[in-house]
């Protein structure tokens, strides 16, 4: 049986650059898929079902295998999003200033025989971030666009103390949970010889 082509059901960099470090051949089929949470659903839940509705929202065909992730930064249960506006990131980055917070990433894996999920989670530990800090980075255009308003691979790093868990989680795409899932639906990370 040949090798299954691998999709992303993503247009973010970040996953593109981190299955592209593993070596792995893709394409990308972006989808639109609504990220509004449901009332009494909890922060992992919400990151699993949103990346099992994008990896089937991108229709698997045969011999296809995709790739689906959705990430959280989270604080006590509060889950903080993409911000919407300069106001909103700031509120983040002032709510996540001196604290730890656990960032959750879901990662589903879809074939046309179904569907796996895994979900990674981390805790980060922010130092103080004074205000006009927040503002600079702000009109750094890094937040936008990022869950909890940083990217701990760019200029956000800067706030970050300590992380225990995935790095790649809280960029986007833990590579243990996905190479985990992608071997179970047939594509092996690591080539076998």
């Amino acid at each position: 049986m040949t090798q299954p082509s691998l999709i992303l059901a993503s247009s973010s960099p970040r996953r593109r650059e981190i299955l592209t470090a593993l070596g792995l051949a893709f394409d990308t089929r972006v989808t639109d898929v609504d990220e509004t949470p449901l009332e009494t659903e909890t922060p992992v839940a919400m990151v699993l079902r949103l990346a099992e509705a994008k990896a089937l929202a991108a229709a698997p065909g045969d011999n296809e295998v995709v790739v689906g992730a959705d990430t959280a930064v989270i604080l006590g249960e509060q889950a903080f999003g993409k911000p919407v506006n300069e106001a909103d990131a700031l509120g983040m980055l002032a709510a996540l200033s001196g604290r730890v917070h656990r960032v959750a990433t879901g990662v589903a894996v879809a074939t046309a025989a179904g569907v796996a999920t895994a979900v990674s989670e981390t805790d980060v530990r922010f130092r103080e971030i004074h205000p006009d800090e927040a503002r600079r980075y702000w009109h750094s255009g890094e937040p936008r666009g990022k869950a909890g308003a940083y990217a701990i691979q760019g200029l956000g790093g800067a706030f970050v103390e300590a992380i225990m868990g995935s790095y790649t989680g809280v960029v986007g795409l833990p590579v243990y949970e996905t190479a985990r899932l992608l071997a179970a639906a047939g594509l092996e990370v690591l080539p076998t010889g």
